[in-house]
Parts: C-alpha cells; structure tokens; sequence
C-alpha cells in the first residue's frame, strides 16, 4: 500500500488495526490472557511485555499491587518510585537501605522516600538477586562498553530511557534519582568491592504494594556491571492490580521500629 500520500499513509495506519506485536501494552488490561491466581481480570489495570533495551511507565493508585517477571532469564528491572501529584517525594536509595539496615531487598522489605515514608513494600520475591547498590547505565558508559547507549540505539542506557519515560509525567533528567535494579545481583565484599551475581533463572518474579499513589517508571536494560561483552538484556512482564495497602494491623507494620515509625509517616499523609 503506497504510503507518499497523506491518504495513503492513513489507509496503511488504520489497516495496522487490531494488529499485536509481544512487547506492548495490552488496552484494556482485563483482556490479558493469564491472570496472576487470585486476581479477577477487572481489576487489572496493567499488563504489558517490555522488551530488553525498552522502557515503560505508570501511575499507580494506592493499594495497587505490581508483578514484574523476568520472563526468559535476563531482565533487569531499574525502578523509580515518585509520589503520584507531587513528585518531589521520591525513592530514596540510600535511606532505604539505611532505615532496614540492609541492602539486599527481599520480601517484607519497604522501599522509602526521602521523607522518611513508604513508597512500596515487596510483597513476594522469588528472585534474591536485586541491586541497591549499583544504579543503572548511562549513556556514556554503555558507550564506552558497546559503542551506543542512545535511547533507540542497539544498547540503550537505562538514564536515557528513564529521561524520555519522566518527559511523560512532566518531570526532568534533573528529577532523575539512584534507582533500584530487580533481577541482577550485586554482592559488596569485605573491601568494598562488588561481585556481578546475575539473574536467578527464568520466570522468577517481584511483587510490590504501592503504600502511595506512585509514578512508577521502570527501564529494562542490561546491569552497569554486568561483566558479559554483549549488551544482554530480555523482556519483563509487568502486570498489576487492585489491592489494598498495608494497614495498621499488618505484621508489617511491627516488623521493626524503623519500619513502624515509616508507616506512621506514611499515614499521616495518606489518612
């Protein structure tokens, strides 16, 4: 179908109708074709496959539960979390590690912002292999190691896609923090030095509970450190669905006393 024309071009368009590739949002998310057990088809609210060296990004209610899979084994999920409505509340790496009193995320853990206040807890984890240490790639380095890091390049770097995925909610690569990367570990020696643990396998998932309304922006590229010559990097699944925050009565929220204090600031706000 010649497409020099604008009639052309928009018979071409509107023939592409109807038409799926594997990595794109699937509108509506009811109609995504495996539901997490448990969970009613209408009450997803998002469900797409994003491809290694792709970039994504939502906003959440409270309550909402996300799945991120690592679908064939070598996803890296970088995570940014920002307050939905007022983003200068954000994931905050350095306190998150620093009020649990450890850097190796795993189930029960809270991520945090910089207000002392729970953005997201990790509701189940079959993964064990996370990063906070690290943060994602950026475009120089990745031009350095592979001879591109552009957005639409063959190796695209996590902070350029994280740019164009906040340009989608107003915000600026000044807004961009550390993030957190799921499913490629990172283990901090006795000197400080860090070892590349790599993925736990196909099929291993994270889920998280948004304890606030968030903007979730998520770039699946391969780890900075990841020592292997070619840029590797797989498809995610993200799927996610109503649910309820934690509340008060949750062994949550007794955890521990760093996490309890956490909690109350978070209700303070969201009450």
């Amino acid at each position: 179908m010649a497409t020099s024309t604008t009639y052309g071009a928009r018979e071409h368009a509107r023939a592409q109708e109807g038409t799926r590739s594997d990595t794109m949002p699937v509108l509506p998310a009811s109609d995504w074709p495996a539901p997490p057990d448990g969970v009613a088809p209408a009450d997803l609210v998002w469900a797409e496959t994003v491809a290694g060296g792709g970039y994504t990004h939502k906003v959440l209610a409270r309550g909402t539960e996300l799945r991120l899979t690592d679908l064939a084994g070598d996803a890296c999920a970088h995570l940014l979390l920002y307050v939905a409505g007022r983003p200068w509340e954000r994931l905050n790496v350095a306190d998150t590690v620093k009020v649990l009193w450890n850097a190796y995320l795993g189930e029960g853990h809270l991520l945090l912002s910089d207000q002392g206040r729970v953005l997201a807890s990790v509701v189940t984890d079959t993964s064990g292999r996370h990063d906070t240490v690290c943060g994602t790639s950026t475009l120089r380095r990745n031009t350095e190691r592979y001879g591109d890091g552009t957005p639409h390049g063959p190796a695209p770097a996590g902070r350029e896609l994280f740019t164009l995925a906040a340009a989608k909610h107003g915000l600026e690569r000044r807004d961009l923090p550390p993030s957190i990367s799921f499913f490629q570990g990172v283990r901090v020696g006795p000197d400080g030095g860090l070892t590349f643990t790599g993925s736990a396998g196909a099929g291993a998932s994270v889920t998280l509970r948004a304890e606030m309304p968030l903007t979730v922006l998520i770039a699946n590229t391969a780890h900075p450190i990841d020592p292997r010559p070619a840029y590797t990097c797989t498809p995610m699944e993200v799927l996610a669905w109503r649910a309820r925050p934690t509340g008060p009565g949750d062994p949550l929220w007794q955890a521990s006393p760093e996490g309890r204090r956490a909690f109350l600031n978070t209700a303070e706000v969201t009450r």
